[in-house]
């Protein structure tokens, strides 16, 4: 009997990390040549082959890096140091009680979740939003859930694909019911996207349906798009914002370069508004660029254009 399969190792391609873990490949091959993790062997066509228990801990330090830290004060702990830092980073057990105690109602979704049934799942989300109202349903569902999941995958309470699973579903009814948004008139308009290498949509989606819902009109590029484009798209004369969203593991000089770049490049009538998880615009703000660090800050900045704009002439 052959059971060479059984002995040969599993290991994943840089794309396939990039996937599961939400870092770069740009990300992967700095953090290799500087600190010398990961460490990926070489498959028969000579590219990079992660091994599972090195794409284990490169999933801890995502959490980690989400939560604040710096990879490199990190990224030389073992999978066990990392394991512990992220039940630090989650706050102590009676912290995490009481965060559980107050979103209870949503621990059904957990266990549609991790039982993987999805259509129960999507069907359950989108009854939620029908019945409570798109906008409350992205305040005080889809956000306190996406923390419980984030948790539940950092206690090893849920596999990396279940999780998967949880995204891909959430987006499905976010779309279904932005897509119910009359548009008709509605200002200002928006053009929603990521930079390169950011490919996490959930917090874009999440940010369309508040806008929407306030009166906005949006058009979303997705996920990674090239600044160029992303200045040609803007550039069209059929857009007065051009919102980006970050999640807290980009690079914090690729993103205050980008967001630079951007600015200097997008016309002076189209603003650039600047949102999500990445300290370093809280830390060190770019001037001249909103930055909207939580979805509560949507409407007054909302407001604050309209009432900037409100004299400005129809185009």
């Amino acid at each position: 009997m052959n059971d060479r399969s059984a002995q040969t190792p599993i290991t994943l391609s840089i794309a396939a990390v990039e996937r599961d873990t939400g870092l770069s490949k740009d990300t992967l091959r700095v953090w290799e040549r500087r600190y010398g993790f990961p460490a990926p062997g070489r498959d028969a066509f000579g590219e990079r082959a992660y091994p599972l228990e090195q794409v284990e801990r490169l999933r801890l330090l995502r959490r980690l890096m989400d939560a604040g830290h710096r990879p490199g004060k990190i990224i030389g702990l073992s999978a066990d140091q990392l394991q512990l830092l992220v039940g630090e980073s989650s706050g102590p057990p009676q912290q995490m009680a009481e965060v559980v105690s107050a979103h209870d109602d949503l621990l059904r979704f957990i266990d549609l979740i991790r039982s993987h049934r999805v259509e129960d799942l999507r069907g359950n989300l989108s009854q939620a939003a029908l019945r409570i109202g798109l906008e409350r349903f992205v305040m005080s569902v889809c956000a306190p859930l996406n923390v419980l999941v984030g948790e539940a995958w950092a206690r090893g309470q849920i596999e990396i694909f279940e999780e998967h699973l949880y995204t891909e579903s959430m987006q499905v009814v976010l779309r279904n019911a932005i897509s119910t948004i009359p548009v008709s008139g509605a200002s200002p308009r928006v053009l929603l996207t990521t930079f390169p290498n950011e490919a996490h949509g959930l917090g874009l989606l999440m940010v369309e349906a508040l806008m929407a819902l306030d009166g906005c009109h949006c058009t979303s590029l997705g996920t990674q798009t090239p600044i160029l484009d992303i200045v040609r798209a803007a550039s069209s004369g059929e857009f007065d914002v051009v919102a980006i969203s970050f999640s807290a593991s980009q690079n914090p000089n690729h993103v205050l370069d980008g967001l630079t770049e951007l600015r200097e490049h997008l016309p002076p009538t189209v603003d650039l508004w600047a949102g999500g998880q990445c300290p370093v615009l809280q830390r060190r703000p770019p001037a001249g660029i909103p930055v909207l660090v939580s979805l509560a800050d949507i409407a007054p900045a909302l407001r604050r254009w309209r009432a900037t704009h409100a004299r400005r002439p129809a185009r």
